[in-house]
């Protein structure tokens, strides 16, 4: 039937300089669908995506590796990937 979903980005930063969330929400996107209908879902991740306020509150971002997981919801995890950002 149709409805409407929310398509939810979620990124880990394995390895950052202060503890991170292990999920955390970088972005979302409400779309409405038909019965039987599937669309594709684009999100950008750049350095305000990754970026983060260290101890001493300066917002930065640090090279590493990074987890992304979307899905409708932080249990409803539906694609996974990795990528690595390099200096």
């Amino acid at each position: 039937m149709a409805g409407e979903e929310v398509v939810q980005l979620y990124l880990r930063d394995r390895f950052a300089s202060i503890v991170r969330p292990v999920k955390e929400l970088k972005g979302f996107n409400k779309i409405a669908l038909q019965a039987g209908e599937t669309r594709e879902v684009k999100f950008i991740i750049n350095n305000e995506t990754i970026s983060f306020y260290n101890n001493n509150i300066e917002l930065i971002s640090e090279a590493g590796e990074f987890d992304v997981m979307v899905g409708s919801s932080s249990e409803d995890i539906r694609l996974n990937s990795e990528f690595e950002l390099v200096d």
